[in-house]
């Protein structure tokens, strides 16, 4: 707003001649009226009287032209053309460096990296609660049982046959190509027993002890006539936990914890638990054959 030549005091004061009005309703005139300071000098109305600088510093280190009021017609107006008039081009932008780029930002840029995906997994695991230790207890109870019945097979430790003792047991059992059921067997108890425990590679170690089980849940059920589940009770509550863990993941207290397998298995799982029994059934008819419904054929 300009100023309009002042009027006289005591036109300005109707009531009290000589003294300048203090507000534009004691001014019948409409006009704002000039306030005098108490030093007798004007009050400061613009940034050069105020002595701000309104100056918009130019990339490079220049400074822009000094804006004054009566340079625009609008003080928003004229400060924003100013300041825009300074910015570097798209081009120049993109063939600068990284620097230049952010030389008006008064804000950084966010911060990029897996800070945000860190914050996401350490709440994701506070949900958890105790499951992790459940699944623990589930790891070791599967992989002590297949581990000390693998020893026994393989050293004849804890009163067990040994491994000579084991072929002679699947030989007299029905069992084709002893050498190699042996093997299997064996190393299917004491290397799936001992990565179940650990917690590494989890589903091809619970798949190595769900074929075997199953293998050895088909021999047991064929010594009897038709179905006895009691024969072979053991054999399915060590089939059940195997595929459990297969489906559910060792947890995070297990070597397979940086693993998606360990706390969020998806369709991998299920098509590891197939395997497992295809594996089964063809080892069952390979290396033994028959019925198991009907007794052991000999």
């Amino acid at each position: 707003m300009t100023d309009k030549p002042h009027a006289s005091s005591e036109s300005n004061s109707p009531g009290h001649p000589g003294e300048p009005a203090r507000s534009p309703y004691d001014s019948p005139t409409g006009e704002l009226p000039t306030v005098k300071s108490t030093l007798g000098s004007d009050v400061p109305r613009t940034d050069d009287e105020l002595g701000l600088d309104p100056d918009v510093p130019a990339q490079g280190g220049s400074s822009a032209e000094p804006y004054t009021t009566g340079q625009y017609e609008s003080a928003g107006i004229g400060r924003y053309e100013a300041a825009k008039s300074e910015l570097p081009d798209a081009d120049e932008v993109r063939e600068g460096d990284s620097a230049s780029t952010y030389s008006f930002a008064s804000i950084p840029p966010a911060p990029t990296g897996d800070g945000s995906r860190r914050i996401r997994l350490a709440r994701t695991d506070s949900r958890r609660g105790t499951q992790d230790l459940g699944l623990l207890v589930l790891r070791l109870v599967i992989g002590l049982t297949f581990l000390y019945h693998g020893l026994q097979k393989l050293a004849g430790w804890f009163h067990g046959p040994g491994l000579s003792g084991t072929r002679d047991m699947l030989s007299s059992g029905g069992w084709k190509h002893v050498e190699l059921s042996a093997s299997m067997l064996t190393v299917a108890e004491v290397g799936g027993g001992v990565l179940i425990i650990l917690g590494l590679a989890t589903p091809l170690a619970a798949g190595a002890v769900l074929a075997s089980i199953s293998d050895a849940w088909l021999w047991k059920q064929g010594m009897s006539s038709g179905f006895q589940y009691k024969t072979v009770e053991l054999e399915s509550i060590l089939a059940g936990l195997a595929a459990a863990l297969i489906l559910t993941g060792p947890g995070r207290l297990a070597f397979d914890r940086g693993r998606g397998w360990a706390t969020r298995p998806r369709y991998g799982s299920f098509v590891v638990l197939i395997l497992a029994l295809v594996a089964a059934a063809v080892s069952w008819f390979y290396l033994h054959g028959g019925n198991p419904f009907h007794g052991i054929r000999h």
